[in-house]
């Protein structure tokens, strides 16, 4: 059976023919039944052109046990359970052991050795670690509850490199869940929303990406900004980059929950006295985010906004607003509906 593509070729003693010679190294999809349920997975394998034609494939013990995880997570995938590598990420993301992580859940001691390399979680026991994957807090629940498995270093221990993970990115984790909660009304995607559901990642790239390349980005300019690049991509594409939903404001448009947006950990916002004493937040590039998450139609929307607002003072872009159909053909308070920004003013 000479199936498969060639991924290189390795001078071995081939088991088929009993020779020293190169053999192929090949990958291909294969099909199998798991639980009951047909999954198909990429296998590898070694070819050997000598061997009978009938018997001229074989695997090493290595790649048996490869491609029977492929098999697993390709369930896993299939039935939208973690794969065997997001377990072991949440894990090291902890800094623990596989035992230490199990003990920790109240779970027996060999379960997640066994769910990172031989067998399939279930829907329970997969809540359970998306439950600590983005939540320290709730890794430190699980500590309380199950204190009595460590003894008492350990525990110290373990409650450390939680805490430690709890401050490097659980800030993040505890202002996202109050942004979030302020768009429990929004989540399914609707005329408010630009019909797509609130993207952080995209919000947060969107608002660095914009502060690159207008110096003087102060919040009420950087909402107005975001709600044309919003409704520009609307108007082009039928939805909005964000998931925002804005409000009418005397300001112009401000998006629900800026407060709560202000406060994103993945933001550079720094207070500042402006010339009349008065507070300001002024926003700054963050080193380091991740561009990736804006597609090259939401670059270009952005650039867009940023061409024709860079060199607006708040004033100006908010007199601008004021003048566009979705502003006036709204009351104080009330949502803007994405259907108005097919009307905004050509840029």
């Amino acid at each position: 059976m000479k199936a498969g593509t060639l991924i290189r070729k390795v001078h071995m003693d081939c088991p088929l023919c009993g020779k020293t010679h190169e053999v192929e190294e090949r990958k291909r999809f294969a099909t199998v039944i798991l639980k009951g349920d047909r999954v198909t997975y990429e296998e590898r394998f070694y070819f050997c052109a000598n061997a009978d034609d009938e018997e001229n494939e074989f695997e090493t013990g290595s790649m048996t046990n490869e491609n029977l995880l492929n098999a697993r997570n390709a369930y896993r995938v299939k039935h939208g359970l973690l794969t065997s590598n997001e377990i072991v990420a949440i894990r090291e993301s902890y800094g623990l052991s596989q035992v230490d992580l199990a003990r920790l859940l109240g779970w027996g001691e060999a379960t997640i050795s066994r769910y990172e390399s031989k067998a399939i979680q279930d829907e329970a026991y997969d809540t359970m670690l998306r439950l600590i994957k983005d939540n320290p807090l709730q890794a430190l629940e699980f500590l309380k509850k199950n204190a009595d498995k460590f003894p008492r270093l350990k525990r110290i221990e373990i409650r450390s490199k939680i805490v430690e993970k709890l401050d490097s990115y659980g800030k993040e984790y505890l202002t996202r869940q109050a942004f979030e909660g302020e768009y429990a009304s929004f989540e399914e995607p609707s005329d408010s929303n630009g019909f797509v559901l609130l993207n952080i990642d995209k919000i947060e790239a969107a608002i660095s990406y914009i502060a690159e390349q207008v110096t003087n980005l102060f919040k009420v300019k950087l909402m107005k900004m975001l709600w044309y690049a919003d409704a520009l991509s609307y108007k082009e594409s039928g939805y909005a980059i964000t998931g925002l939903v804005y409000r009418h404001n005397e300001m112009g448009a401000l998006p629900i929950g800026h407060y709560s947006l202000m406060n994103l950990e993945n933001l550079n916002v720094r207070e500042e006295v402006g010339i009349n004493y008065d507070s300001m937040l002024h926003i700054y590039p963050t080193n380091g985010m991740d561009y990736s998450v804006l597609s090259n139609k939401d670059k270009t929307v952005l650039d867009t906004v940023i061409k024709k607002f860079k060199n607006y003072k708040a004033q100006e872009i908010v007199n601008y607003m004021h003048e566009e159909k979705a502003y006036q053909r709204t009351n104080l308070g009330e949502i803007i509906p994405f259907s108005l920004a097919k009307e905004i003013k050509d840029f």
